[in-house]
Formats: C-alpha cells, structure tokens, sequence
C-alpha cells in the first residue's frame, strides 16, 4: 500500500472516531438525563411528604387545645379522653407512610368518637372555642387529604419510571428503591363527623 492509499484511508477512520465518540457523548447524556428526573422525582416525594408531615403536626398540636376544653365540662367521659392522648402519642411515635397511615387511622377514630360523645353535652357545643377548634381541625383535615393526594400521586409517577425501560437499568444499579404509599385505614375511608354541630 503507498502513502496516498494510507492517507484516504485517515479521514474515514477519523469520521468513524467522530461518530462514535458522538454516540458515546449522547448516550451518557441520556443516562444523565434518566438519573436526574429520578433524582428529581425522589425529591419531589421528600417534599410531599414534607407537607403531609407538616399538616398533621398542625392537626396533632390542636388535639391538646381541643383536650383542654373538654377538661372542663363535668363529668365528660374519661375514657374517650385517655383514647384520644393514646392515639396522638401513637402518631408522633409513627415512623414512614404505613405506620403514620395506622397511627392516622386510629386518631381519626378516636376524634371522631370525642366529638360524637360530646354530642350529648349541650353545654359544650356551646362553647365558641369548642367549635372553633372543631371546625379547625375539619380544615386540616381536608387539607391533609389533598397533600395526601399529591404524595400518592408523586409516589406513583417515581415507581413507575423506576420500573419502565431503560430507566430500569439505570435505578437497580444505584439504587432507587420503590416508595411507599400514604394508605387510608379502613376507618379513615368513612367520613369525619367534624362538621359544625346543631
């Protein structure tokens, strides 16, 4: 082969070099790409998460308002009062979405038993702080709803893209494990009775 024939050949060599680091350099762009909007979901779930957590402190923190009414009707049952404190100190012991959709569960039931008994206290429905208190916590409690709508709906969207090919590949090798769900309890499925009472 004579020096002209060795030169043709350099540009193909050099143009097969330049595709080739062109499809390596879009590849690791788009393996980029996957595990930025992982990462960028995964956050997206800390910060619904976030929220949900902050609307139930807000909802935890009235229970001891409402409580400190209610210690001062006469004769207003014990009992419901001690289910009540039981069920909130399970919520700040609650660890992750299952456990705090438990814990949730069971403070829904047992507010929700307060307030049905104190429907036989006249002079506590009376009360303008009772009332107030009672439709506050109606309020978080349809926006804990809401941000719990959003978490699930954040939870969904990083499941699936960590289970969808190729992002698949790129999630088992770092890691990205599934997230749970918020989960209502089959108490939590029926209506709270926080309404204004007549």
């Amino acid at each position: 082969m004579d020096l002209f024939s060795r030169l043709e050949t350099i540009p193909l060599y050099s143009a097969i070099a330049g595709a080739l680091f062109l499809v390596l350099l879009a590849f690791f762009f788009y393996v980029l790409m996957i595990f930025n909007n992982l990462v960028r979901l995964r956050i997206m779930i800390s910060k619904a998460w976030a929220n949900v957590d902050v609307l139930l402190k807000q909802r935890h923190d009235e229970v001891p308002n409402l409580v400190a009414v209610i210690e001062g009707v006469k004769d207003f049952e014990k009992s419901v009062m001690t289910q009540v404190a039981e069920a909130r100190a399970a919520t700040q012991r609650a660890a992750g979405p299952t456990a705090q959709g438990e814990a949730e569960k069971t403070l829904t039931g047992a507010l929700g038993n307060l307030f049905a008994v104190a429907e036989n206290y006249p002079t506590l429905k009376a009360q303008e702080n009772f009332l107030m208190l009672q439709k506050r916590l109606s309020e978080l409690e349809d926006a804990i709803a809401d941000r719990r709508t959003f978490y699930n709906e954040s939870v969904a969207a990083y499941n699936a893209r960590i289970r969808e090919f190729p992002d698949v590949l790129l999630a088992n090798t770092f890691k990205f494990l599934p997230q749970e769900m918020f989960q209502a309890g089959a108490g939590e499925k029926e209506p709270v009775k926080v309404g204004l009472l007549r």
